[in-house]
């Protein structure tokens, strides 16, 4: 599309309840594990849509960051939102993510919203097909000690996840005021395109947004402070625990990240 207003360019166990607990990325039992090792993932988000041509490229990207292909020193947690402002039909998009994707306008001040666009711990972003570009923003992105969670998972009914998390977030929150955000992400994605410059391609999706809350506002909090909180998730037709995967993350007001967790669900949850 030209361009305009927006432009297409661990193991788990059983806890005997029918929960489930699971350790994440980022957990150690030494706690006094050095500064160095204490950096967290960077966490990459990406706006795309299934009609934009340069979309199977990005997605493709995104699932290599993850992958480890570009042998980066910093590990990413990966999430893409499928936004529908493009006004193509997209099975996973939702006007939630565009508002997500104007509020890194916003912040970032920028001209306006594009796909597929990419934003680096909130602070920085490039077009999904400037991987130069993109690694190196990744590559001198701040980093965080990653939060350090463990997560409780059940099946209250058949509609509904119910994901507890209780553990610190590992730094300091002093005159400011933080969300800490969960998001819950399918992988494994594979559907035809029914419209845009993809019509009749059959395209493959990793790290969907399908759900995203806002677990707690925290403020003048320690590092070592425990939290413990719950959301509910409504599920999907469809819902296969084996493709999904939650992730965790800090997020101030300036929209700006201060760590991130992921957990991959049990297959038999």
């Amino acid at each position: 599309m030209g361009r305009r207003l927006f432009k297409c360019l661990c193991k788990c166990s059983s806890s005997g309840d029918g929960s489930f607990n699971r350790r994440g990325n980022g957990e150690n039992d030494d706690e006094t594990m050095s500064a160095s090792l204490a950096d967290g993932p960077v966490l990459v988000e990406l706006f795309s849509s299934q009609g934009c041509t340069k979309a199977p490229a990005a997605e493709l990207l995104l699932s290599r960051l993850v992958r480890g292909d570009f042998q980066l020193d910093a590990p990413v947690v990966a999430l893409s939102y499928h936004v529908d402002h493009t006004g193509w039909k997209d099975p996973y998009a939702s006007g939630n993510w565009n508002v997500r994707q104007k509020a890194y306008v916003e912040a970032l001040n920028l001209d306006g919203v594009f796909t597929p666009q990419i934003v680096v711990q909130g602070r920085a972003h490039c077009s999904a097909d400037e991987e130069d570009a993109l690694l190196s923003i990744i590559a001198h992105a701040p980093r965080f000690p990653a939060l350090r969670f463990k997560a409780n998972f059940q099946r209250p009914t058949s509609e509904a996840l119910e994901v507890t998390l209780t553990g610190a977030l590992r730094y300091k929150v002093d005159n400011n005021v933080d969300n800490v955000m969960v998001a819950l992400y399918e992988s494994g994605l594979v559907n035809e395109c029914l419209s845009g410059e993809n019509k009749g391609k059959v395209l493959y999706n990793d790290f969907v947004v399908r759900k995203l809350e806002k677990l707690c506002t925290v403020d003048d909090i320690s590092a070592k402070k425990t939290l413990s909180v719950t959301v509910t998730f409504t599920l999907w037709d469809g819902f296969n625990s084996s493709k999904c995967s939650i992730v965790v993350f800090v997020q101030n007001i300036s929209r700006q990240i201060f760590g991130s967790q992921y957990f991959q669900l049990p297959d038999d949850l």
